[in-house]
């Protein structure tokens, strides 16, 4: 089953989650081009595989290429896509989109005609896609999910420390496409000697 999309779901998560930037999800047909990411992997103390599974956690331990779907401060659904082997467990969280299909559903579920808002952050983006937790655990290779290979347009990647989270910050595991307007929050400029 893998690759799917062109992505090497059983590499390395910092991998997979540069990999990622420029394809297409969608869910139900209703997407857009990933332009932001970060990667967690099991011996990251920031990951919620660190302390081992559990029934929450259960899609990063299984196969590779399936959503992990989890609540973020009570409020907000944050979709994942779990990578390496089985067992391992590891996940790129998909942090921002460029709305692509679907807009005028996106557009009702956030309550916002600014097409930079409807998918600028995991939690943002999974309200725009309907994304709850029902979709924990679900295969991408099938429906509701969909995902088409990156076109040419993939641009060159920020890196940079991951954000919202309080273990591990300096890890530069968040991956973005450079000149995107629909990255969830710029990236620290880089500074010269």
């Amino acid at each position: 089953m893998y690759p799917l999309a062109g992505i090497d779901f059983e590499a390395p998560s910092h991998a997979v989650a540069q990999q990622l930037i420029g394809v297409t999800v969608l869910v139900d047909g209703v997407g857009g081009r990933i332009v932001e990411t970060e990667a967690y992997d099991r011996d990251d103390p920031a990951s919620h595989t660190f302390n081992g599974p559990t029934a929450r956690n259960a899609p990063m331990f299984g196969p590779p290429g399936v959503a992990y779907v989890y609540r973020s401060y009570g409020m907000h659904w944050c979709l994942n896509f779990s990578c390496r082997e089985v067992g391992h467990g590891a996940g790129v969280l998909i942090r921002a989109l460029e709305p692509t299909e679907g807009i005028a559903h996106m557009r009702a579920r956030r309550g916002t005609d600014d097409l930079r808002l409807l998918c600028s952050g995991p939690g943002r983006l999974a309200q725009a896609l309907a994304i709850d937790g029902t979709l924990s655990g679900r295969p991408l290779a099938v429906a509701p999910f969909a995902l088409l290979p990156r076109g040419a347009a993939a641009g060159e990647l920020h890196v940079g420390p991951r954000i919202g989270i309080s273990k591990a910050v300096e890890v530069p595991w968040r991956f973005g496409e450079k000149g995107s307007r629909f990255l969830s929050r710029a990236f620290p400029a880089v500074r010269r000697p």
